[in-house]
């Protein structure tokens, strides 16, 4: 497979976050893409435009089958998912029926129509728990939460039908991505929902006085990843790979720099955060090593922090500009694992 002839790419959850990123830079570089999204979190809006779009459920067994022998992707990158690590421990089975199940169905059906490969989204911080040292590719991984089991579990079958099936098949293991386009609302990324907050006037609020640590990687090398994941030659049928910058910030700090940049943007004195104990399952500290996706696909985080706030920031001003947030009881800032 080489990066210079079109291909036919299925992008799930396409209209989401990462995955709208993903799907506007393959328009771009000529591919045909086909995106398959239920727009629970998506926006179909965030698609250009001659996307073939698929409104539909991953659990929807019988449509899914539809949309692969209609669309008949050579690639498929797989962002879909149940994304909630709070909601997967209060139904667990709710959790695997997307995660798991869905998952599963999307495999058999790329089987029944020749897929090539497949590219797994799947999460560092859940995989590996706490990491003192930046987490390599080689470690156990020790989930605890549902979510986080049921992504370990999607990993290990895309290496069954990779090694039964002769698909070829990429797992991304990213850090906590951010950046425009991120979804505050519910368990979102710590830097959507510091956005948000402060421009509705409210404080953040940090849990554990804001003591956990986290890798922070922008979504626009997040989606370089996923490009060459998709297209680039690999060195053997099935490879796993960490996504993320190998450097961790306090979310103390990050809630420091993004009020501070909120601040420089819109001219406005925003309120110092208020502070809240430790969750319950939270990592103290997550961060990853990403050398090896160096090494495979050539990949290595290209945007600082700083830049990468800078850019979500300004992204969400402008749209609270057009648009002003409605006021809303400040929120717990969900720092999730990855």
């Amino acid at each position: 497979m080489t990066a210079s002839s079109p291909r036919r790419i299925l992008v799930t959850g396409g209209a989401g976050f990462i995955g709208s990123h993903i799907v506007g830079q393959l328009c771009e570089a000529g591919h045909v893409v086909g995106v398959l999204d239920d727009l629970s979190s998506g926006f179909e809006e965030n698609l250009p435009q001659g996307v073939h779009f698929y409104n539909v459920d991953l659990k929807q067994r019988a449509k899914l089958e539809d949309v692969l022998q209609d669309f008949r992707p050579d690639t498929i990158c797989h962002h879909a998912a149940q994304i909630s690590v709070s909601r997967s421990v209060k139904s667990p089975s709710w959790d695997a029926e997307t995660n798991i199940v869905g998952w599963l169905s999307l495999l058999e059906e790329a089987c029944n129509v020749g897929v090539r490969r497949v590219v797994f989204a799947a999460s560092g911080g859940t995989a590996y728990g706490e990491t003192q040292l930046p987490a390599t590719e080689d470690w156990v991984p020790s989930p605890t939460s549902p979510y986080g089991i049921a992504k370990r579990v999607g990993e290990q079958y895309l290496e069954f039908f990779v090694r039964e099936h002769g698909l070829e098949g990429v797992v991304l293991r990213y850090a906590n991505v951010y950046g425009p386009r991120q979804n505050p609302h519910g368990e979102a990324g710590v830097v959507s929902i510091f956005c948000q907050q402060l421009l509705m006037g409210h404080p953040a609020r940090l849990n554990d006085e804001g003591r956990c640590e986290r890798d922070f990687v922008y979504v626009g090398d997040v989606m370089r990843a996923n490009l060459l994941a998709l297209l680039s030659p690999l060195p053997r049928p099935y490879v796993t790979l960490n996504i993320g910058t190998g450097r961790s910030i306090s979310i103390l700090e990050l809630e420091h720099l993004v009020r501070g940049l909120l601040s420089e943007i819109s001219g406005r004195t925003l309120p110092e955060p208020i502070m809240g104990p430790r969750r319950e399952g939270d990592l103290l500290r997550s961060v990853l090593n990403a050398d090896l996706a160096r090494q495979v696909l050539g990949w290595q985080p290209e945007v600082s922090l700083e830049q990468g706030l800078r850019e979500t920031v300004r992204w969400f001003y402008e749209r609270s500009v057009q648009a002003p947030v409605q006021s809303s009881p400040v929120m717990s800032n969900a720092v999730p694992a990855a």
